[in-house]
């Protein structure tokens, strides 16, 4: 009975005890400057995860590609992407805590067959990752379907997140190759939520879904024909990233610096209608990211938090002080449980919650402006990857523990440092910034995967041996 007691105190702790040290170790490892009252890394969480060199190749042409000239040239191998993804969240569950959120990234998750990429997802969850796979949105319900239910009609999964990619830099869609303009992918974003949509329906599997694009010179100004309907689209989040020199350099096709992420930031207001507060919840560096929490109402977008509003400060800080590191995804039963001691010990959060409830039915009219019409979170983000060119000299420098005097090498490396992405190198006993992965790490990892995974070779009428179709559309 005492063992039985012993384990029902330890499973309901509201933050493992592991996962609180390892957040307190990615504090003090930041630098000075992002340590504000708005810091998520290190008080929240530990930042989020991705996956490299499990699935390299992709069957679009993208321009830019942040994956080297050599990746289309890998094989997508099954049982490489299980074994690569089992040591790589291993090692992350041992240093980074029991629990993260990780993308299950290459390459085109759905090049994998959907019984390994459901077999992929599996692993990550036996690691204690929350994972999301990151498409480019261009597979069919039958292949999702066979994602998500076994052969005897059986779901795999109660819940599923994907990020899918969708915007004219993208090339090789079915039924639009070549999209002139954001408008023109109104309806294949429509259609790829519908068939998530579909599944919940006739299988009960929930799911969240983001969408990704990638922002040039060419289409920063169609922003507001990405969010057009946003609020009913079936998304909970649109993530933005300015292009960056970094990758393939034979898909660079534009001067990615012609405008600033201020511009992109703009453009989002300017297509929500509202103005996004970015700084009361800060994810590492806002030079590297900007992220509006919120929801919308009916067709009008609200902030969780307000920066003008010092008691919306207070309430932010209480979720850091009482709820910081809490496993919001865990069974419901089991959460409840796990807040309720919150609750008990820390009395004070309810008064904060109520009044933060309070303020939020105000600000959006009152009780008789919300009943009736929906409530969507929506989160708004924005991702600003570093060019190479700064980044391998800048990763150089804090390899040898050195901080460069030039001001745009220097800012690379505080950037560097507050990451919220990173990646694991088990080999080397150690995690990385996603940056320094596609700049640093990327190349010299796909040669090697070249050799160990070769594409088939196919015989054509003229006789001569060519590589799959991914050769053509991969240099």
């Amino acid at each position: 009975m005492l063992d039985v007691l012993r384990y029902f105190e330890r499973v309901t702790r509201p933050v493992d005890p592991l996962t609180k040290e390892m957040m307190s170790n990615r504090w003090s490892e930041l630098p000075d400057k992002v340590r504000t009252r708005s810091q998520a890394i290190g008080r929240h969480g530990v930042g989020c995860e991705g996956t490299h060199g499990v699935f390299p190749r992709c069957n679009f042409a993208c321009s830019p590609c942040y994956h080297s000239a050599s990746a289309n040239r890998v094989r997508t191998d099954g049982e490489h992407t299980i074994s690569e993804v089992a040591k790589q969240m291993s090692f992350l569950e041992r240093v980074r805590g029991p629990r993260a959120h990780a993308q299950l990234i290459g390459g085109e998750v759905s090049l994998l067959e959907p019984e390994d990429h459901a077999r992929a997802i599996q692993v990550m969850r036996s690691h204690g990752r929350e994972p999301m796979s990151m498409t480019h949105g261009d597979f069919s319900y039958e292949y999702l379907l066979r994602f998500a239910v076994d052969e005897e009609g059986k779901r795999r999964f109660k819940r599923v997140s994907f990020a899918a990619h969708f915007d004219t830099t993208m090339v090789g869609r079915k039924g639009m190759r070549v999209p002139e303009r954001e408008i023109d992918l109104y309806e294949h974003r429509r259609e790829f939520a519908k068939m998530f949509q579909r599944l919940k329906k006739e299988h009960g599997v929930r799911y969240f879904l983001a969408h990704n694009m990638t922002v040039t010179p060419s289409n920063v100004g169609q922003i507001k024909d990405v969010l057009k309907d946003c609020q009913s689209s079936g998304y909970n989040m649109f993530s933005f990233q300015p292009a960056a020199f970094i990758g393939n350099e034979k898909r660079w096709k534009e001067d990615y610096r012609e405008f600033s992420g201020d511009e992109v930031w703009r453009q989002i207001e300017n297509a929500i209608g509202t103005h996004l507060t970015y700084s009361m919840v800060q994810v590492g560096d806002v030079r590297c990211n900007r992220t509006a929490w919120g929801y919308f109402v009916g067709d009008r977008w609200y902030s969780v938090f307000d920066e003008d509003d010092p008691d919306d400060e207070l309430a932010r800080d209480a979720f850091y002080s009482y709820l910081g590191g809490v496993h919001f995804n865990a069974p419901p039963l089991l959460l409840a449980l796990r807040l309720t001691r919150v609750i008990l010990t820390n009395p004070t959060i309810v008064r904060v919650g109520l009044a933060w409830l309070v303020r939020r039915v105000k600000k959006a009219g009152g009780l008789s402006s919300i009943v009736g019409k929906k409530i969507v979170p929506m989160t708004f983000v924005m991702h600003s990857f570093m060019d190479a060119s700064q980044v391998m000299p800048a990763w150089e420098l804090l390899e040898r523990g050195v901080w460069s005097e030039d001001p745009e090498i220097l800012a690379t490396q505080e950037r560097l440092k507050a990451c919220s992405y990173a990646m694991a190198h088990p080999e080397m006993n150690r995690v990385v910034p996603a940056c320094v992965q596609h700049s640093v790490f990327d190349p010299q990892e796909n040669v090697v995967l070249e050799s160990l995974l070769p594409l088939p070779k196919r015989v054509v009428k003229t006789g001569v041996l060519h590589t799959d179709e991914a050769e053509a559309r991969g240099a």
